[in-house]
Protein backbone atom coordinates (compact mmCIF):
# COMPACT_ATOMS: atom_id res chain seq x y z
CA UNK A 1 0.00 0.00 0.00
CA UNK A 2 2.29 2.83 -1.22
CA UNK A 3 -0.29 5.30 0.58
CA UNK A 4 1.35 4.66 3.55
CA UNK A 5 5.23 4.97 2.82
CA UNK A 6 6.49 8.20 2.79
CA UNK A 7 9.92 8.72 0.87
CA UNK A 8 13.48 10.70 2.61
CA UNK A 9 12.59 13.55 0.12
CA UNK A 10 8.93 14.18 2.01
CA UNK A 11 10.02 13.91 5.06
CA UNK A 12 12.69 16.68 4.71
CA UNK A 13 10.32 19.04 2.27
CA UNK A 14 8.02 19.12 5.49
CA UNK A 15 11.14 19.51 7.65
CA UNK A 16 11.96 22.05 5.46
CA UNK A 17 8.58 23.77 5.50
CA UNK A 18 8.82 24.31 9.29
CA UNK A 19 9.30 27.75 10.47
CA UNK A 20 9.79 29.62 13.56
CA UNK A 21 8.17 32.39 14.21
CA UNK A 22 6.91 34.02 18.13
CA UNK A 23 9.04 31.59 19.28
CA UNK A 24 7.01 28.87 17.80
CA UNK A 25 7.38 25.98 15.13
CA UNK A 26 4.93 26.80 12.95
CA UNK A 27 3.93 26.02 8.83
CA UNK A 28 1.86 28.27 6.58
CA UNK A 29 -1.13 27.64 5.29
CA UNK A 30 -0.46 27.56 1.81
CA UNK A 31 2.58 24.51 2.30
CA UNK A 32 0.25 22.88 4.19
CA UNK A 33 -2.46 22.86 1.51
CA UNK A 34 -0.09 22.03 -0.78
CA UNK A 35 0.88 19.21 0.98
CA UNK A 36 -2.49 17.70 2.11
CA UNK A 37 -3.29 18.14 -1.92
CA UNK A 38 -6.31 20.61 -1.33
CA UNK A 39 -6.18 24.23 -1.99
CA UNK A 40 -5.66 27.20 0.23
CA UNK A 41 -8.84 28.18 0.19
CA UNK A 42 -10.45 25.24 1.34
CA UNK A 43 -8.38 24.61 3.87
CA UNK A 44 -8.86 27.64 5.27
CA UNK A 45 -12.76 27.60 5.17
CA UNK A 46 -12.27 24.20 7.18
CA UNK A 47 -10.83 25.58 9.75
CA UNK A 48 -13.35 28.70 9.47
CA UNK A 49 -16.38 25.98 9.54
CA UNK A 50 -14.46 24.71 12.84
CA UNK A 51 -13.00 27.67 14.51
CA UNK A 52 -13.33 26.68 18.15
CA UNK A 53 -11.07 23.51 17.70
CA UNK A 54 -8.10 26.39 16.98
CA UNK A 55 -7.50 29.10 19.50
CA UNK A 56 -4.52 31.23 18.95
CA UNK A 57 -2.38 28.86 20.68
CA UNK A 58 -2.85 26.19 17.63
CA UNK A 59 -3.35 29.16 14.32
CA UNK A 60 -2.79 32.33 14.03
CA UNK A 61 -2.44 35.20 10.94
CA UNK A 62 1.14 36.50 10.21
CA UNK A 63 1.48 40.26 10.40
CA UNK A 64 3.00 41.95 7.72
CA UNK A 65 6.33 42.20 9.16
CA UNK A 66 6.44 38.88 9.83
CA UNK A 67 5.44 38.06 6.34
CA UNK A 68 7.96 40.09 4.94
CA UNK A 69 10.33 38.87 7.23
CA UNK A 70 9.87 35.33 5.95
CA UNK A 71 10.49 36.76 2.51
CA UNK A 72 13.23 38.58 2.95
CA UNK A 73 15.10 35.98 4.35
CA UNK A 74 14.36 34.11 1.65
CA UNK A 75 12.79 31.13 3.34
CA UNK A 76 9.46 31.36 1.25
CA UNK A 77 9.67 32.54 -2.19
CA UNK A 78 7.97 35.86 -2.72
CA UNK A 79 6.84 34.40 -6.27
CA UNK A 80 4.77 31.19 -4.64
CA UNK A 81 3.14 33.51 -2.43
CA UNK A 82 3.06 36.85 -4.09
CA UNK A 83 -0.65 38.20 -4.94
CA UNK A 84 -1.83 37.06 -1.80
CA UNK A 85 -4.53 39.23 -0.95
CA UNK A 86 -5.06 38.21 2.91
CA UNK A 87 -2.01 37.18 5.33
CA UNK A 88 -1.09 33.89 5.50
CA UNK A 89 -2.43 31.84 8.77
CA UNK A 90 0.47 29.42 10.27
CA UNK A 91 -0.31 26.54 12.25
CA UNK A 92 1.66 24.86 15.27
CA UNK A 93 2.34 21.34 15.92
CA UNK A 94 -1.23 21.22 17.79
CA UNK A 95 -2.84 22.90 14.70
CA UNK A 96 -1.74 20.41 12.30
CA UNK A 97 -2.98 17.87 14.78
CA UNK A 98 -6.36 19.54 14.46
CA UNK A 99 -6.57 19.83 10.90
CA UNK A 100 -5.90 16.26 10.72
CA UNK A 101 -9.28 15.96 12.30
CA UNK A 102 -11.35 18.00 9.71
CA UNK A 103 -9.71 16.83 6.74
CA UNK A 104 -10.30 13.79 6.85
CA UNK A 105 -9.03 12.43 3.52
CA UNK A 106 -6.58 9.53 3.37
CA UNK A 107 -3.47 12.31 2.30
CA UNK A 108 -4.49 14.27 5.15
CA UNK A 109 -3.97 11.80 7.83
CA UNK A 110 -0.62 10.59 6.47
CA UNK A 111 0.59 13.94 6.15
CA UNK A 112 -0.30 15.35 9.04
CA UNK A 113 1.00 12.16 11.42
CA UNK A 114 4.12 12.83 9.24
CA UNK A 115 4.13 16.77 9.93
CA UNK A 116 4.11 15.67 13.59
CA UNK A 117 6.91 13.04 13.50
CA UNK A 118 8.97 16.14 11.69
CA UNK A 119 7.96 18.66 14.74
CA UNK A 120 9.43 16.25 17.48
CA UNK A 121 12.34 15.40 15.38
CA UNK A 122 13.35 19.22 15.19
CA UNK A 123 12.14 19.83 18.97
CA UNK A 124 14.41 17.07 19.96
CA UNK A 125 17.31 18.34 17.23
CA UNK A 126 16.80 21.68 18.89
CA UNK A 127 17.09 20.14 22.41
CA UNK A 128 20.09 18.51 22.07
CA UNK A 129 22.30 21.05 20.49
CA UNK A 130 21.26 23.36 23.66
CA UNK A 131 22.41 20.91 25.69
CA UNK A 132 25.58 20.34 23.64
CA UNK A 133 25.75 23.94 23.82
CA UNK A 134 25.31 24.34 27.55
CA UNK A 135 28.19 21.43 28.10
CA UNK A 136 30.76 23.68 25.85
CA UNK A 137 29.85 26.52 27.90
CA UNK A 138 30.87 24.50 31.63
CA UNK A 139 34.37 23.22 29.55
CA UNK A 140 35.20 27.09 28.31
CA UNK A 141 34.53 28.27 31.89
CA UNK A 142 36.31 25.64 33.25
CA UNK A 143 39.46 25.96 31.15
CA UNK A 144 39.57 29.79 31.48
CA UNK A 145 39.86 29.25 35.50
CA UNK A 146 43.05 27.52 34.34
Amino acid sequence: MKDNIISMDETSDIKSRIYTIRGLQVMVDRDLAELYQVETRVLNQAVKRNITRFPVEFMFQLTQNEFQNLISQNVMSSSKHGGMRKLPFVFTEQGVSMLSAILKSDVAIRISIEIIKSFVAMKLHIQNNSLMFQRFERIEQRLSHH
